[in-house]
């Protein structure tokens, strides 16, 4: 049974997970945010937000997935596949 993702509550988990791995407590993220938005966000920092989202949500993402992730609001919507099938 596929269980339902509250998309509010994983945009506040992941806009925290984002001040941490990049240091910055004003950070907001959007769905149409890029790597190319934030200070910071660089190839290392991007593997940190990996694995942050992969260890609090207990999922693993492919390495297609990690290289093809355009904004935010598609890695979003890849976590929310992966938390649904769990």
């Amino acid at each position: 049974m596929e269980k339902s993702v509250d998309r509010n509550e994983l945009w506040e988990k992941l806009t925290e997970i984002c001040r941490d791995v990049f240091e910055d407590d004003e950070l907001n993220v959007f769905e149409d945010t890029t790597a190319a938005n934030v200070e910071n966000w660089d190839s290392l920092t991007h593997l940190s937000l990996i694995h942050e989202l992969e260890t609090e949500f207990k999922i693993k993402f492919t390495m297609g997935e990690i290289q093809g992730f355009q904004n935010v609001g598609e890695l979003v919507d890849t976590l929310i596949k992966h938390m649904e099938k769990q």
